[in-house]
């Protein structure tokens, strides 16, 4: 089988930052103990699975503010998506050493949004609701930073003032994005525009609309939370046209897919670890549908290929 290998995928700059950031606080024998992360610190469960067997507790199911309650001693990170001032200040409260991971990319979301809202600003926030990223920039101002996710939403949203700004979750699809943008510049004629879709999604997501075409289907290795992950899916089906699945690893591969299948292209989302991603390669690479003993996908990695190599010392920044 053909396997067309897309580039770029996996990680990106934010969450090898991350990650490393939470593997230097493992090694600072310094912090209070216990280390908890408030949330996934990136949406893929080899990772969280990696750091769980390190010793570091991953906070889940529910918001920062409600998974914050369940820390009462030790450290807290907060994760690569960022969190709200109350969450900061909360932690704060209750004594907690608190070290902060937000990926650049978002913070810088952050500080736009707290820019507009101190120059008198209405903002309009494109997101996920349910999304750890989009709870977080909402939370700058609730009354102020209005969420939306469809046309729908767009609709029932009411505004009296001209001074609006537009601005978005940094791992939406560019394509839904730029249409929903359009619809906020129709409503909101004066509404300026900050698109701010990270650099590290757009190049995937591009480079998986210009060649996942070439193939008969488009395997995406990635979490089901990842929404980057899922935007890849996406791209493949409506941008490229073609059959996609998305798998959290080999194993997830079913060979009834592969039927038929000639050219397979093979991306990965921005928090997916590169050892998981080889291999699915590795597999389609061998399948062959005329061979049963081809077909049963074995997976076996150690976290030293889970965890960025080589984990060199991250600057850990205090919050």
């Amino acid at each position: 089988m053909r396997v067309i290998r897309i580039t770029p995928r996996g990680y990106c700059h934010g969450v090898v930052g991350a990650m490393n950031i939470v593997q230097t606080a493992i090694d600072n024998s310094s912090l209070p103990r216990p280390i908890y992360i408030v949330g996934m610190i990136v949406h893929n469960r080899h990772v969280v699975d990696a750091f769980d067997r390190e010793g570091v507790i991953t906070l889940d199911g529910g918001t920062r503010a409600q998974l914050l309650d369940e820390v009462t001693s030790g450290t807290v990170i907060f994760t690569a998506h960022g969190v709200s001032p109350q969450v900061r200040k909360r932690a704060a409260e209750r004594g907690l050493h608190v070290i902060d991971a937000t990926c650049p990319d978002v913070e810088r979301t952050h500080e736009l949004i707290r820019d507009r809202l101190a120059n008198g600003y209405e903002v309009i926030y494109i997101g996920c609701k349910g999304h750890p990223e989009p709870e977080g920039a909402v939370g700058i101002d609730p009354k102020h930073v209005h969420l939306i996710e469809t046309p729908a939403d767009l609709e029932a949203l009411h505004i009296d003032s001209e001074n609006i700004a537009v601005t978005n979750q940094t791992t939406l699809s560019q394509w839904d994005t730029a249409l929903l943008i359009e619809q906020v510049k129709r409503r909101f004629p004066t509404a300026e525009v900050y698109n701010e879709i990270c650099m590290a999604t757009q190049l995937r997501q591009q480079a998986v609309a210009d060649l996942a075409g070439q193939a008969d289907l488009c395997i995406v290795v990635g979490d089901t939370r990842s929404n980057n992950s899922n935007r890849l899916a996406q791209v493949a089906k409506e941008i490229a046209q073609i059959p996609a699945h998305l798998v959290s690893d080999v194993t997830q591969i079913r060979p009834d897919w592969l039927r038929g299948v000639r050219t397979v292209a093979v991306t990965s989302g921005a928090s997916t670890p590169s050892a998981i991603t080889r291999m699915v390669i590795e597999y389609l690479d061998q399948f062959d549908e005329n061979d049963t003993s081809t077909w049963q996908p074995q997976r076996s990695v150690r976290d030293a290929q889970i965890l960025p190599k080589p984990r060199r010392s991250a600057r850990i920044h205090n919050a």
